[in-house]
């Protein structure tokens, strides 16, 4: 099980060090993405790795306002996310960008976490529809990769408070698991009311979350119900 905190634009360096630190030993594995001004050398149990938010597909280099891999690896980071909604509809990164990215972690070895969602129009247009736009989002992908892990985050449920229903998470998770056998998290809204009953289905591996996850006190009740709602 992968419980997964994605900072985006929240946390300093301080605070970051404060909720890593309140984190202890957590019974499942966790993954915490903070702003490249909050990354340090934190000290951590096996089971929590840092993770950078966004890269650029460079080792080094003269590309002004970017973080390269020489950056990352002063840190430690080898978790890295890849695609998210926001970096695709609302900073319009490109499809051919986000495969550079994908090519670049595959030979850093960097664990990568692919998200992957459809929008609220293409969920109106039913299942059928919802399908086809995750396939274009999976092509060109290594879903070999041994190091993947994918995220389906519904582009409609992140930050709107509004999660997709058990069984839209169900139907959806089924399908993208037969064509990969990677982990598998949901993202969209999740909170401590709801975590149990998302991460206690039989194709859901974890789940990566934003906004309930920035104060450590909510993060740590996520993961308490995380353990209570799995179940395999």
């Amino acid at each position: 099980m992968i419980i997964a905190s994605n900072f985006k634009t929240n946390h300093t360096r301080a605070s970051a060090r404060a909720f890593v630190e309140a984190l202890g030993a957590p019974k499942c594995e966790v993954r915490v993405f903070m702003p490249f001004t909050a990354l340090d050398n934190f000290e951590t149990n096996c089971q929590i790795k840092m993770g950078a938010q966004n890269f650029y597909p460079v080792q080094s280099g003269s590309f002004t306002g970017e973080i390269g891999a020489e950056q990352l690896e002063e840190f430690g980071i080898q978790s890295v996310l890849i695609g998210h909604s926001e970096r695709r509809h609302i900073l319009q990164e490109p499809t051919t960008l986000i495969r550079q990215k994908f090519a670049f972690a595959v030979v850093k070895n960097w664990e990568i976490v692919y998200c992957i969602g459809e929008p609220k129009e293409v969920r109106e247009e039913g299942f059928e529809a919802v399908k086809a736009y995750l396939e274009t989002q999976l092509e060109g992908i290594d879903m070999a990769y041994e190091r993947l892990i994918v995220a389906y985050e519904p582009v409609w449920a992140i930050g709107t408070g509004l999660s997709a229903s058990v069984e839209q998470i169900q139907e959806t998770h089924q399908y993208i698991k037969t064509r990969l056998s990677a982990p598998l998290l949901y993202g969209g809204s999740v909170n401590a009311n709801n975590v149990a009953s998302i991460v206690g289905l039989k194709e859901c591996d974890g789940a990566l979350i934003g906004s309930a996850s920035w104060k450590k006190e909510a993060f740590l009740e996520i993961l308490n119900h995380t353990t209570q709602g799995e179940i395999r």
